[in-house]
């Protein structure tokens, strides 16, 4: 589970995570991360430069019960990288219909290339 200042909530926070100014992105088969650095101005209007994490488990996953297992695997592969993430990132990481069917360590995996990939070059 994420503590709740590291947890993304808000609409607009995920839509500039998604679509906003200096949003990148880096994608497999199972996921889809998107990220977001936050500059100065960003950090100190919200109060915290913690690292955010949001997730995006669409109907076309699977029906609830695997919606939810889908978003129980994320959250425990993704609590370990969020004290490395840089102050002020927000990331929404969205689940393609492949992460219905895979373990825990194949998604574990996947995020661990697309961090790579996306927020800091070298893999966490």
């Amino acid at each position: 589970m994420l503590p709740a200042r590291h947890r993304l909530t808000d609409r607009a926070d995920f839509a500039a995570t998604i679509r906003g100014r200096g949003a990148r992105r880096h994608g497999s088969r199972l996921l889809v991360v998107h990220a977001r650095v936050a500059d100065a101005t960003q950090t100190d209007a919200r109060g915290d430069s913690s690292p955010r994490v949001g997730l995006v488990v669409s109907r076309t996953v699977g029906n609830a019960v695997t919606r939810t297992r889908v978003k129980r695997r994320l959250r425990a592969q993704v609590a370990p990288f969020v004290p490395q993430l840089p102050a002020g990132t927000d990331l929404v990481i969205r689940a393609n219909p492949a992460a219905a069917e895979a373990t825990s360590a194949e998604i574990g995996e996947a995020l661990r290339h697309c961090l790579r990939d996306l927020v800091v070059g070298e893999g966490p």
